[in-house]
């Protein structure tokens, strides 16, 4: 006869298709854009596993958040007021470690991607495949895993 756990496992395999993560990932985003931000924020917060915890309009702004706040993720644009989102990523970087950093930009040249990855960054996305990209991202970035743009990819 089955000991119990054998005879768990299937339902075990079935509840975990059937209820969400025990926590939502936690995500800051940074954006000078308020009509960006709030769509960035929109986006997310219709993902029942994802939480928008905060958002900042420019670098400074964003180092002091992720060192308050400690998110799990961190969209980060690169044309920021002040710091620049290079500089914001590696300040980010000391106030708080755990955190990945998600850049989310307008600009979709390999050089941007490399110099985001560079500057800590565990992923890419461009703002005009946002839609399809971000979620995905977040979640790839959130497991360690690298996220690059489709159409950059294969050029990096």
């Amino acid at each position: 006869m089955k000991g119990v756990t054998e005879m768990a496992k299937p339902f075990w395999r079935a509840a975990a298709l059937i209820w969400p993560r025990a926590t939502k990932i936690r995500v800051l985003v940074v954006d000078d854009h308020e009509f960006m931000r709030k769509q960035l924020c929109h986006l997310l917060q219709a993902q029942p596993d994802l939480e928008v915890i905060s958002e900042a309009a420019d670098g400074e702004e964003a180092v002091h958040r992720a060192a308050e706040l400690q998110p799990d993720v961190i969209l980060l644009d690169i044309s920021l007021p002040g710091l620049d989102g290079f500089t914001t990523a590696r300040h980010i970087r000391a106030v708080a470690p755990s955190s990945e950093l998600l850049f989310v930009s307008q600009h979709d040249t390999t050089q941007m991607v490399r110099e985001a990855l560079r500057a800590g960054g565990r992923g890419y996305v461009v703002k005009l495949d946002a839609l399809n990209e971000l979620v995905p991202a977040v979640h790839a970035v959130h497991e360690k895993k690298q996220f690059i743009s489709a159409r950059l990819a294969d050029s990096i």
